[in-house]
């Protein structure tokens, strides 16, 4: 199950190139509606794939780590494998294309 809230506490950019297999980058805010709305088809498709990490940051006007990425819309996912973005989706509302995101970086599944 992954979690509602935001990381306020952000790693450095260092901190996630230097992340080991896969991974997820979420990017995004409490308040925001499109977040909210993409919650419930990332919670299903997070489902098959519950060895991946999920790193959910809290973004906004000059938060670094979401700069670095050029985050410009709400929520922006970064999918991850060795620190590397291999895939990105912004504001998904489709469980199955997040799905094949995940299968990209996820060879456990």
């Amino acid at each position: 199950m992954i979690s509602e809230l935001y990381a306020v506490a952000q790693p450095t950019r260092a901190q996630i190139d230097a992340l080991a297999g896969p991974a997820l980058l979420e990017f995004g805010t409490g308040w925001c509606g499109h977040c909210r709305a993409s919650h419930a088809p990332l919670a299903s498709a997070y489902a098959s794939h519950p060895g991946v990490p999920h790193l959910r940051v809290e973004d906004g006007p000059g938060r670094a780590l979401g700069r670095s990425f050029r985050v410009k819309l709400w929520p922006t996912l970064i999918f991850l494998k060795d620190g590397q973005e291999v895939a990105r989706l912004v504001r998904p509302l489709d469980s199955a294309e997040i799905d094949q995101a995940f299968a990209l970086i996820d060879t456990t599944t």
